[in-house]
């Protein structure tokens, strides 16, 4: 089978690692990839955006029969429905169940709709009108963009000062451009975070994982938002009777309540819960694998990712099994100096990069500049990924591999997964 995989990150270099272990792949491309992925297929440049004239092209001409999409900005764009529009077969959800996570408007009233627990919220098209929402409260916020924002668009405030500087870089002065055109103010939740990925055909969904992320840039959850620092798979303290709370509570609704409103699911679909004292709330969705959590979920999977894509698309995931190995993940990511905001590129990368039994290191914001030499291109460079039997070894082996690997301004946190060992 000729796949063609969309996205260029450390996610889509996890996803590619995983198409390779299917015996159904003849020939694999990613577009555009990067200065890693080069060993799991070949990487293609072609712009990812409407109207994906170019890649209808390349997928005709190459004879392309599976497409699967990584990054959430080409499925928002439509991508799923202009392909299926050339009968091409396409992992991802079209642009109307999209929505869900490019505007947190239209998910905060699917919720709404749905009966979903989430927390209250109030939403705002004019910063003068929710400055004046905040002084009224005289307390804090989560306030969050509408649109994408790359993961960043959320601002957790601890002081209403803080929710009104917020407001203010979102709508103002036009941090996150269009995407702060409306913002949601929303009441915060108090629990702990945690991740939960599904994957329906539209009908049918099976659970994938559990997984929790390491959003700040910091030791101890201090400094700026990120696109993710780390995360750990599964959850250990995540038990039976709370995943049947969520499936019943969280995940039926809505795989149900989207094939009510006529656009059925299909994909892989990520919620993020807050575990509150009154039960689990959601708190977003992504219409895709998280960046960092496929890099800790995928290694975990004995099948094939290319298997679960094809049962999905052809609907038929009932009748289809995953299976995963015993054990944990841990993925530590290494980033930019800078990074999350303006970053050197270019800069030499040393150490050892190789793939071993039991850590795998995914390349994400690199270019390859001469066989076996790459050099720094993005904020996040590199994912250690490491499994082991326990969470505790699983760790301990990520920072083994890390401290084999070096460049300029390597900056990367030191507690990954230990949250997971304290709340157990």
């Amino acid at each position: 089978m000729r796949v063609l995989l969309l996205g260029g990150g450390g996610r889509e270099a996890a996803m590619a690692w995983s198409i390779t272990r299917s015996s159904r792949l003849s020939k694999l491309y990613i577009c555009p990839g990067n200065g890693g992925t080069h060993q799991y297929g070949t990487n293609v440049e072609i712009p990812l955006e409407p109207p994906f004239e170019m890649l209808v092209k390349f997928i005709q001409q190459e004879k392309i029969e599976m497409v699967i999409v990584g990054p959430e900005a080409p499925l928002v764009a439509g991508v799923v429905d202009e392909l299926r529009k050339h009968k091409i077969k396409v992992f991802g959800p079209k642009k109307a169940a999209a929505r869900l996570e490019g505007s947190k408007v239209f998910m905060k009233e699917f919720l709404a709709r749905h009966g979903i627990p989430t927390a209250y919220f109030q939403v705002f098209s004019r910063p003068e009108d929710a400055y004046r929402y905040v002084e009224k409260q005289n307390r804090a916020f989560v306030v969050k963009t509408d649109g994408l924002a790359a993961g960043k668009g959320v601002t957790v405030a601890r002081t209403k000062d803080e929710t009104m500087d917020a407001i203010r870089r979102m709508m103002v002065d036009r941090e996150f451009g269009d995407a702060g055109n409306r913002i949601i103010l929303e009441d915060r939740l108090d629990g702990v975070e945690v991740s939960v990925f599904v994957v329906s055909d539209g009908k049918h969904f099976h659970w994938l994982a559990s997984a929790q992320d390491h959003k700040r840039l910091l030791d101890n959850d201090e400094g700026p938002n990120t696109g993710g620092m780390g995360a750990y798979a599964p959850v250990p303290f995540l038990d039976q009777k709370m995943k049947e709370i969520i499936t019943l509570n969280i995940i039926e609704p809505t795989i149900m309540g989207l094939k009510k409103e006529g656009y059925p699911y299909t994909g892989v679909l990520y919620f993020g819960l807050m575990l509150t004292q009154y039960g689990p709330s959601v708190l977003e969705y992504n219409v895709r694998f998280g960046d960092p959590e496929a890099q800790v979920i995928l290694p975990l999977m004995k099948t094939s990712f290319l298997d679960l894509a094809c049962a999905t698309v052809e609907e038929k995931l009932h009748e289809f099994q995953i299976d995963f190995y015993p054990g944990y993940c841990v993925t530590v990511v290494l980033a930019s100096e800078g990074y999350p905001g303006a970053y050197k590129k270019g800069v030499p990368i040393k150490g050892d990069l190789s793939t071993e039994v039991d850590c795998l290191v995914f390349h994400a914001g690199t270019k390859l500049v001469a066989p076996g030499q790459w050099v720094t291109s993005g904020g996040r460079v590199l994912c250690v990924t490491a499994i082991s039997s326990t969470l505790s070894r699983a760790i301990d082996r990520a920072y083994e591999k890390v401290a084999k690997i070096s460049f300029d301004g390597m900056q990367y946190r030191k507690d990954i997964g230990k949250k997971g060992i304290v709340m157990r």
